[in-house]
């Protein structure tokens, strides 16, 4: 439930009052006249869905927004609160959606202070980094609780939609900052643990499965991120709770980012490649999908007029969401370009392996799993590894496979592929019934 203040001056009373009236709501007047000012301060009860079309329909009427106090309350009792309450949250005009002012403020409330913030995420990034190294799911959604990164992409998504560019610079500069502080962090953090023999130095990060899922992004990657920004948009701009769009936010940027920095401190210039390329491409789809999210729900800039492109884009009203939109749809498209090739790489090889197998010599294999590493075109490194998992009848060799299989993918693909072949040997059955393997 939310309470209104608003102050109406004498020579609008009759207007701003004929408009409660109409809405059936229950209001308190109070004279005021401070600072030579005469009028009265207007207080009434109101649900959150309904506070935008009331202040709307005193904006109509000539009711300035020079004094609006919209705060909570528990509850409220008055004569007509039950019949307002059917109409807003039960009726036909039923809408989760709450006024831009609320979504502006809850925006800038969810915002900590630099300090908290940045702690919070080298924090976080160090929970994520331990938990990829350890291969725990249970530590890597720790760290997405803890993460703060959830207040900087939607106060730059708000400010986006509302056209207030101190909202937009504070809010990107805080989530593109946080993200290379986490990144440091996990780099200086797997550096030491690496350094300190506390994993083995010679230990393959691209086995480990917790990094195998950030380092190898396909296009579920994406739908991460717009359903993370799509999700925290809804959150936020209406009256649904917004406590879990926080972890949502961050399942789709820091432990990528933990993984950017572990690929750093081995040296594996695919490894880091491939989820910082996770990071761009989440880091730029949460707030687009953010701002079709908003923009879908009727919020606009202030003074924006319904049906006239042309006149809401004069002016230079627009002017930092076109320039932001370029930079991120660039950005976008460069991580996309990146990763269209790595996924085009990955269906050819998986592709050709199957059709390897296929073949008479390999006909009692059964494929179990095909780790590709990130394929970035040449960018970074001129070779791909490849790892094919197969099962096999108990002991039976097949020495030429890895050999097959590397000739047919540098065939199939154009690019030099290192292929390494682990076998799982198949479970024979007895005669009495047992397994044997």
């Amino acid at each position: 439930m939310r309470l209104i203040e608003v102050f109406v001056p004498d020579d609008k009373r009759e207007e701003a009052l004929r408009v409660l009236e109409t809405e059936n709501l229950d209001y308190v007047r109070t004279v005021e006249n401070s600072e030579g000012t005469d009028g009265e301060l207007v207080s009434f009860p109101v649900p959150p869905q309904a506070v935008e079309h009331v202040l709307s329909s005193l904006r109509d009427v000539g009711i300035d927004d020079d004094f609006v106090v919209v705060s909570s309350i528990e509850t409220a009792r008055t004569p007509r609160i039950d019949d307002l309450e059917d109409r807003y949250v039960n009726g036909q005009e039923e809408d989760d959606s709450i006024a831009r002012e609320e979504i502006r403020s809850r925006a800038l409330n969810m915002t900590p202070g630099r300090l908290t913030y940045y702690a919070m995420t080298v924090l976080s990034a160090l929970v994520a980094t331990a938990g990829l190294l350890l291969d725990s799911p249970a530590i890597v959604v720790g760290s997405m609780v803890i993460a703060p990164q959830v207040s900087a992409a939607l106060t730059g998504t708000v400010g986006l939609v509302l056209d207030d560019r101190k909202m937009v610079a504070d809010g990107l500069f805080a989530l593109v900052s946080g993200l290379i502080v986490a990144i440091a962090s996990a780099f200086a953090f797997a550096w030491l643990i690496r350094s300190g023999g506390f994993v083995p130095s010679t230990i393959d990060i691209t086995a480990i499965v917790q990094v195998q899922n950030r380092i190898s992004p396909g296009p579920l990657a994406i739908v991460v991120g717009i359903c993370a920004g799509a999700a925290g948009a809804f959150g936020l701009a209406t009256a649904i709770p917004v406590s879990l769009v926080g972890v949502m936010i961050a399942v789709a940027l820091i432990p990528a980012a933990a993984a950017v920095g572990i690929g750093l401190a081995w040296g594996n210039a695919s490894v880091a490649l491939g989820a910082a390329t996770l990071v761009a491409v989440n880091a730029t789809s949460i707030p687009l999908a953010g701002l079709v999210v908003f923009w879908y729900l009727g919020y606009r800039p202030d003074g924006w007029t319904t049906g006239t492109i042309r006149g809401n884009v004069s002016g230079g009203r627009m002017s930092t969401l076109a320039v932001v939109l370029a930079c991120g749809l660039a950005v976008l498209a460069g991580a996309g370009f990146v990763l269209g090739t790595h996924v085009a790489f990955q269906s050819a090889v998986n592709d050709e392996v199957r059709t390897v197998l296929e073949d008479d010599p390999y006909e009692e294999l059964t494929l179990a799993d095909v780790q590709t590493d990130f394929h970035d075109g040449g960018l970074v490194a001129d070779e791909t590894s490849v790892t094919v998992v197969v099962q096999r009848p108990a002991d039976a060799p097949y020495p030429a496979l890895a050999a097959d299989l590397e000739a047919r993918l540098e065939e199939r693909t154009g690019h030099e592929i290192a292929v390494a072949v682990e076998f799982v040997d198949r479970s024979t059955a007895r005669h009495d019934g047992s397994e044997a393997s």
